[in-house]
């Protein structure tokens, strides 16, 4: 019997946190997502990791405990024998362990200070287990991570997510027809062009200041939310900035969500941190606000794990890859699918990576069920006709899911052989490029004692062709944060694109 959906837990881990009778909950919940997925037409089977009798099917061992080298090896070798559509990642990083992939943008103090960047995306791909950014840029599985609260002691979130995802089923894109757009006013341009890009006006878009964090039940109704502030380090909050100014009002407060979200609510938050999971007790006991999302209705939340970048003006880095992402859930994409597709088009779109978008690629994420649909497709005419119907009986959604797959395996092997690798180089840039990082820099009101990092440009496979020999340039500093109780990171970054001494290309990005 073919599987279409696996649900992965650590059984120890999960045991250890809740206990016997935490644990029976959350089989109860299993069992009824597996029940309502029946009905949907997924067969859904849950199996534990660290279960030895469990994994003897799929060969190699069970990890003990959450390791993430030992617990990528168990989800590869699974995805390689069922091959199934969704792959489910149940619990938070301190039961299933995120991998820590060395953050290419990392300076220290001064710069990025993001070692490493916890990470989904080595799950979704078919590479084996490693930190190595460039490892990770063919993705081509359909994965989600139903988180629970770390720290908790109940499992009452995760079986909340559990049956909340039982229950979940596709609504008419009507329903998806309008937004809540919010954005940072400083940033006010750069969220216009990508809800224009999205829904084709910006009309639903508010800014912060003036407004928030105090949004109306009728404000937060519409189920797309698409969200472009600062973010913290285990902040409950995203915050707004004034243009020009460095101030950062509270925009949008996890604990002013409860009883406002619509059910099937779908949210692409650019914010730094913005779906990042930490211990409560870290934030005076508030839960992060993608959770409290996800408990108050939402289907779904991507968004990043640690710092984020993205132009003030234009698009670019966290606007493009959260805009792909819900532009392919309003055409229809479950969740997961969606997550990977955006991945895919955001990597498929250049010629090769920069650290920045390494870093992009690497720490979004999908909080919810990988497999929900928030969107009804249209239907032809002819399915609804006794003769497909006869012919496609109990098989045409799974036929149509394997046919979307292969094309997105496809798709994700071919970028993880063709796009080239970035790598570290003490190369300083040539004479013509200096110069103009310099007046950028001066022009970025950015400090003359800034961070500077090279990188090299490695085609997969060969060497350079003579004449094409590529590097990356970045010049990045810090900006005082006035408040500083605040946790807003105010990073800039000139990323400059170099080819035989000539600039090709140059960007500046802002910390989200």
């Amino acid at each position: 019997m073919a599987i279409d959906k696996v649900v992965l837990a650590m059984q120890a881990a999960l045991l250890s946190k809740y206990g016997d009778a935490g644990m029976a909950r959350i089989a109860r919940a299993l069992r009824a997502l597996v029940s309502a997925d029946k009905r949907r037409g997924l067969v859904t089977e849950l199996i534990h990791l660290d279960d030895a009798a469990a994994m003897a099917p799929y060969g190699g061992p069970a990890p003990a405990i959450p390791d993430a080298r030992a617990v990528k090896a168990a989800v590869d070798r699974i995805a390689a024998v069922l091959q199934p559509h969704y792959i489910v990642l149940l619990g938070g990083p301190d039961v299933m362990p995120m991998v820590p992939i060395v953050n290419p943008a990392y300076s220290g103090a001064d710069g990025d200070g993001d070692r490493h960047v916890p990470s989904d995306l080595p799950y979704a791909c078919d590479a084996p287990y490693s930190t190595d950014a460039n490892r990770f840029l063919g993705p081509t599985r359909v994965v989600g991570r139903l988180p629970d609260l770390i720290g908790a002691r109940q499992p009452a979130l995760l079986t909340r997510l559990i049956n909340a995802a039982a229950r979940a089923k596709p609504r008419p894109r009507a329903d998806y027809q309008g937004s809540f757009g919010l954005s940072a006013q400083a940033w006010e341009k750069s969220t216009a062009l990508s809800l224009t890009n999205t829904f084709g006006h910006a009309d639903d878009l508010v800014t912060s200041p003036p407004r928030g964090p105090r949004w109306g039940a009728r404000q937060l109704a519409p189920r797309i939310h698409f969200i472009n502030c600062h973010g913290g380090d285990s902040a409950p909050e995203y915050y707004g900035q004034p243009p020009d100014v460095e101030e950062f009002p509270v925009a949008h407060r996890a604990s002013l969500l409860a009883g406002k979200v619509s059910a099937g609510t779908v949210v692409a938050a650019e914010c730094c941190y913005g779906a990042q999971l930490y211990d409560p007790d870290d934030a005076g006991g508030e839960k992060g606000i993608a959770l409290a999302y996800l408990e108050d209705g939402a289907a779904g939340v991507f968004g990043s794990t640690t710092i984020a970048y993205g132009p003030c003006e234009g698009n670019g880095a966290a606007d493009l890859i959260c805009q792909y992402f819900i532009q392919q859930v309003l055409g229809g994409s479950s969740l997961g699918r969606a997550a990977l597709e955006a991945r895919q088009k955001f990597a498929g779109a250049r010629t090769h990576l920069d650290p920045y978008d390494l870093k992009t690629l690497m720490q979004f994420y999908l909080l919810g069920d990988p497999s929900a649909q928030p969107v009804a497709m249209s239907a032809h005419s002819l399915t609804q006709t006794k003769a497909f119907r006869k012919a496609f009986a109990g098989s045409q959604d799974r036929t149509v899911r394997n046919l979307r797959r292969e094309r997105l395996e496809r798709e994700g092997r071919n970028l993880g052989k063709s796009l080239p690798a970035l790598k570290s180089s003490k190369l300083a840039p040539a004479d013509k490029v200096a110069s103009v990082l310099e007046a950028l820099r001066r022009e970025s009101g950015l400090r003359e004692d800034l961070v500077q990092l090279s990188f090299e440009i490695r085609p997969r496979g060969r060497e350079p062709a003579p004449g094409q020999a590529r590097r990356v340039h970045v010049i990045k500093g810090r900006r005082p944060v006035i408040e500083a109780e605040q946790r807003v990171v105010r990073l800039v970054a000139i990323v400059a694109t170099e080819e035989e001494g000539q600039l090709l290309h140059v960007r500046r990005l802002h910390s989200r």
